[in-house]
């Protein structure tokens, strides 16, 4: 193997450590919110910070290894439209993770909270668990995630 296919295969493990940790958090997420028992929704979603690790090493051997790329191939230039749309998507799609994360995260607290309270099912949890707008921030994220492992295959544009 050479550098280039070094490159390449760290680039792509990136990708799929990225978007595996989508899938582990979107597991995680979907079992918490058919539960109702607070230390149950606590623990699954607590989970989801292995998610958190994932998306963290599939960051940076994506952009990592991807500008490399970018630098060391001579038909690649980061200017060409489907590198910047895919580093757009990327960018959009750790922030909007980021904002229903934040959502996540205060239903764990409120999970937690509730689960040291005596461990009753409470409707406030079971309405944040099944929050619309913390899925729907995640389904974006996820669909943004996706858009750019189909830029990266495709290249539209690409010579």
């Amino acid at each position: 193997m050479d550098k280039y296919d070094w490159l390449l295969f760290l680039h792509v493990t990136g990708a799929f450590i990225f978007l595996g940790a989508a899938v582990v958090a979107w597991v995680f997420g979907i079992a918490a919110a058919t539960r109702e028992r607070p230390s149950e929704i606590a623990l699954l979603l607590g989970l989801t910070r292995v998610a958190a690790i994932g998306f963290g090493i599939g960051t940076t051997l994506l952009l990592v290894f991807g500008i490399w790329l970018v630098v060391d191939v001579d038909q690649y230039k980061i200017g060409d439209g489907w590198i910047l749309g895919a580093l757009v998507l990327f960018v959009a799609s750790i922030v909007i993770g980021a904002i229903g994360g934040s959502r996540d995260k205060r239903t764990i607290l409120l999970a937690q909270r509730l689960a040291g309270e005596g461990d009753l099912p409470s409707a406030e949890l079971t309405a944040a668990a099944r929050d619309a707008r913390a899925l729907a921030y995640n389904i974006a994220s996820t669909l943004a995630g996706f858009g750019v492992l189909a830029l990266m295959i495709f290249k539209p544009g690409a010579s």
